[in-house]
């Protein structure tokens, strides 16, 4: 027994050396169980489904330059060999991310907030740090990254990771995160990349204030990766700084880039929120003017609106909801498809019409896996999959059975309003865009953005979005971002 348990550590270490890769930045042995060549298909893989989870946002002005700026970048970066790719992703919320094997996403949320190229390069020698360091191959190696998709649930209880991608992603965007460590290290490579290719980094510590003060303003929403594990803001700003400093003296550096008019101009016009056309929420009631569908929402439920899908839930996580298109020729043969993706066990089912329109209502339960049966409760469903617009829909509230009774009629109240969207004001909706103004004389912020017709509601947002305080003194002939239809 001795001698085996000896053979077995052998083994142990010699998998556990043979598992060792050297890091492209610190030139140390990491435990590493994942091989480049894993690493880069991981990314190929996670691309197509980011894509079709956000969707690119369709400015190609934008897509070139976060394209020219990265592989700039990339090419003077720790791990230069492998082939990277940058996009803009069509969502509202304020992040950047990276996955592994070269792929680097910012929102057109954070792209809203830049106020220079400098600090849009700081953020991006950030993200490309954390793949020239290995960071998310190694938590993958450590079992830390919970699935592919790298996005996972804000109030979805665990009941309903039976759902799949469907609870995996969601409420919230809740990126990838990684440790302290990590995120020191890629605040360094970003100091570092950014300022080797000439941007004032000192930028990029000034845009973690502008992340700081949109955390406080927005309370508990989702805010950016950049918050959440990160070092203290305040000793982050200094450190950033002084590495800044350092960097510019160590290269010579003599007039840092910031750009800050060129950036300001390429982004007038960026969509700011929530893109109606894409489906937005009034008085509790879901619109989508391109498919031109509306339903309820229950109260004081959170909801998430993606391409995919819409999903909803109450803040204690006992329930969700969600709505998609369900593919099938036919209601029935669309049924029988969503009850197999789900392995849902029918209790009822039956033909009904909604508001004049076709459809199948069904109650199943799905019963937990095996292995998990002690912990896990049995998942009780109501699905209503409703033809309309050549489209299979289907509505799916979920819920514990013992809770079942409670939120029955919250999902059938959503479902049964499933209608067509007429309305003209609600089919014609404009997004709120961010637009560039020259001020024409001396002031300070506040007085520029009143006479550009800002609410007084509305003007600590703006002076969040403009990376000034309220009170700052502007010369005649700035530019400041306003926000307008």
């Amino acid at each position: 027994m001795k001698k085996y348990s000896i053979t077995c550590l052998m083994v142990s270490v010699l998998l556990l050396f043979n598992s060792c890769s050297t890091n492209p930045v610190t030139g140390k042995k990491d435990v590493m169980l994942m091989s480049e060549e894993q690493e880069l298909a991981l990314g190929r893989e996670s691309d197509p489904q980011i894509i079709a989870q956000f969707g690119l946002y369709d400015n190609p002005a934008m897509q070139r330059f976060i394209q020219e700026k990265g592989q700039q970048m990339a090419a003077i970066s720790h791990r230069s060999n492998i082939k990277y790719e940058f996009k803009i992703v069509d969502s509202p919320v304020i992040n950047a991310f990276a996955v592994p094997g070269g792929y680097v996403y910012f929102t057109r949320g954070i792209m809203a907030h830049f106020n220079n190229e400098a600090q849009f390069a700081g953020v991006l020698g950030h993200e490309i740090g954390h793949i020239a360091a290995r960071h998310s191959a190694q938590q993958q190696s450590k079992g830390i990254l919970a699935q592919l998709g790298l996005i996972v649930g804000m109030v979805v209880s665990p009941e309903f990771a039976q759902f799949g991608d469907v609870a995996s992603q969601g409420l919230g965007l809740l990126f990838l995160k990684f440790g302290r460590d990590a995120e020191r290290e890629s605040d360094q490579l970003g100091v570092e990349y950014s300022t080797k290719i000439g941007y004032d980094a000192h930028q990029m510590a000034d845009f973690f204030t502008t992340l700081q003060r949109q955390q406080e303003k927005s309370g508990n929403a989702p805010i950016p990766d950049f918050l959440s594990t990160h070092p203290n803001p305040g000793d982050r700003y200094t450190t950033v700084n002084q590495l800044a400093t350092d960097w510019q003296q160590k290269l010579s550096l003599q007039n840092p880039k910031v750009n800050r008019n060129n950036y300001l101009k390429m982004i007038d016009g960026i969509i700011y929120g929530e893109d109606p056309k894409q489906g937005f929420v009034e008085n509790n009631v879901f619109y989508h003017p391109e498919l031109k569908f509306q339903f309820p929402i229950p109260a004081n439920w959170a909801y998430q609106n993606t391409p995919q899908q819409v999903q909803m839930a109450p803040k204690d996580g006992k329930a969700m909801m969600f709505l998609t298109l369900a593919p099938g020729e036919t209601l029935e043969a669309a049924a029988q498809q969503l009850v197999q993706k789900y392995q849902l066990q029918p209790i009822e089912s039956k033909k009904i019409t909604v508001n004049g329109l076709p459809a199948i209502a069904i109650v199943a339960d799905q019963k937990p896996q095996q292995q998990t049966q002690q912990q896990q409760q049995v998942v009780r469903t109501l699905t209503y999959i409703i033809q309309y617009g050549g489209n299979n829909y289907s509505m799916i509230g979920a819920s514990s059975a013992e809770n079942f009774n409670s939120y029955f009629q919250l999902f059938s109240n959503s479902m049964e309003n499933f209608r067509e969207l007429s309305d003209p004001d609600k089919l014609n909706r404009k997004p709120e865009r961010v637009r560039i103004k020259t001020i024409s004389q001396s002031a300070t912020l506040a007085q520029a953005l009143r006479a550009n017709k800002v609410p007084d509601t509305k003007m600590e947002e703006l002076a969040i979005l403009n990376g000034m305080k309220l009170d700052d003194r502007l010369d005649q002939g700035t530019l400041i971002k306003v926000v307008e239809k």
